[in-house]
């Protein structure tokens, strides 16, 4: 149990980027932090909020190597609070009784939740937030407050390190690996997969709040984050929602089809029109879709699983996604934590069938994916939760000084590999572009 105190404040006319005071004063006082960000995006209707932030660890849960879901049980049902955390994609080997061969850069911790001992969101007034008792005078609202307002708009900037990205997987390398998953689907193990590849960099010094003001300047997404565990980082520009809970309601967005942005308005809706209509890309969707009806049929009631809107585009700053939404309703007997374990990893980022795409994932991979392909989000006091999928992500170890983001496709009978590897290098182009801006101090 716990006892969170609310204050609201108004905020100054000048008190703009108080969205960068948060990441700054987070960074100063506190080794946990989760900023969930929606970038204003309108027409979302399962969207809590615009933005919230959690900082500071009253408790924490961090999985071992068993029985992660039932332990994180016992944790959440203790709480009547908020919760946010993290699944890492590596959960996979405990739900579907798989391995990891590839190495862990980055280190995050399998699963990953914390009660916060600071809550900001906006209200009306300006910015609402809640503390706990037992923290001294970042138990007082106010002094919070006041603590938010006095950081400095811009912090001091460190002479720039050299980063040199790198690709872990070469175009020679990754045109072999397609024909290889290309002759799985021939014989009919699969009928899609998701392979993905890594850009890197070793010996990366770089401010992670600046990567996120770059990335998020870039690419702003309605599933957007910023993540802090120790000295490990996520920077996240997610355009897509893994799995929310709103009451008995489930909602899954999956993101399956993706076209460049036109350089006209014309060759704009032109790349639309292509986009909803190329049998490819369609076939990719509804394979997922059908994926997730089914993940979700196991802890709904009876016929409630729809489908709300099938090949949906919806335009982002850098490509036009094909977005589906999927709904269920969940069993009265049914712990909400169930329907995330029971829907992970998202298809979306695996492929069909699930079990023998992610045994492929690992043979043709060439790193784990950690957190990325995975879900941050939170659990609200009335058990409703909201979580997104990792992707369009950078992933930083400070204290190891390496820097990953990765990038991927689906696969299937119809894919041309020459446009597929151009389909990663162009998702991949933010974060690069990101990673060199928050390096340069632009």
């Amino acid at each position: 149990m716990s006892i969170r105190t609310y204050q609201s404040f108004r905020l100054p006319h000048d008190a703009g980027g108080i969205q960068g005071n948060l990441l700054r004063f987070a960074r100063q006082h506190f080794d946990t932090a989760v900023f969930l960000n929606s970038n204003g995006y309108a027409g979302d209707q399962y969207t809590a909020f615009p933005w919230i932030f959690a900082m500071g660890a009253d408790d924490h849960f961090v999985g071992k190597e068993r029985n992660v879901f039932e332990d994180l049980k016992t944790f959440a049902d203790g709480y009547d609070d908020w919760l946010f955390g993290s699944f890492t994609y590596d959960l996979k080997n405990q739900l579907e009784h798989l391995c990891s061969k590839n190495p862990d850069h980055i280190g995050m911790p399998v699963c990953h939740f914390f009660l916060p001992v600071v809550l900001v969101m906006p209200c009306r007034e300006g910015l609402r937030i809640g503390t706990l008792p037992g923290h001294g005078l970042f138990s007082d609202p106010e002094h919070v407050y006041a603590e938010i307002m006095k950081v400095p708009i811009e912090q001091d900037r460190q002479p720039p390190v050299t980063i040199q990205i790198k690709q872990r997987v070469s175009k020679k390398c990754y045109l072999k690996h397609l024909k290889a998953i290309n002759e799985h689907i021939q014989a009919g193990t699969i009928y899609e997969m998701n392979y993905c590849i890594e850009f890197f960099a070793e010996g990366a010094v770089i401010d992670p709040v600046a990567l996120y003001d770059s990335l998020n300047s870039i690419s702003q997404s309605p599933f957007s984050c910023f993540y802090m565990a120790d000295d490990k980082y996520l920077v996240c520009a997610s355009p897509e929602r893994f799995l929310r809970k709103q009451g008995a309601k489930l909602i899954s967005q999956p993101i399956k089809g993706t076209s460049p942005r036109g350089d006209s308005p014309e060759a704009d809706c032109r790349m639309k029109q292509w986009l909803v209509a190329d049998p490819k890309e369609r076939s990719e969707n509804v394979m997922i879709v059908d994926l997730v009806r089914n993940d979700l049929s196991r802890t709904a009631q009876k016929d409630s699983v729809q489908v709300e809107e099938l090949y949906g585009v919806y335009s982002f700053r850098q490509v036009h996604q094909m977005i589906s939404t999927v709904t269920s309703r969940i069993h009265p007997d049914c712990h909400y934590l169930d329907v995330i374990k029971n829907a992970f990893p998202m298809g979306s980022m695996t492929g069909a069938p699930k079990h023998r795409a992610m045994q492929l994932i690992d043979r043709y991979e060439d790193s784990r994916r950690g957190l990325y392909s995975g879900a941050v989000g939170y659990i609200s006091p009335e058990k409703d939760f909201d979580f997104n999928v990792v992707i369009r992500s950078v992933l930083y170890n400070a204290k190891k000084q390496y820097l990953s983001y990765m990038a991927g496709s689906a696969i299937t009978i119809g894919s041309d590999p020459e446009k597929e590897y151009e389909e990663c290098l162009l998702k991949a182009r933010a974060m690069g572009k990101a990673v060199l801006n928050a390096n340069a101090g632009t």
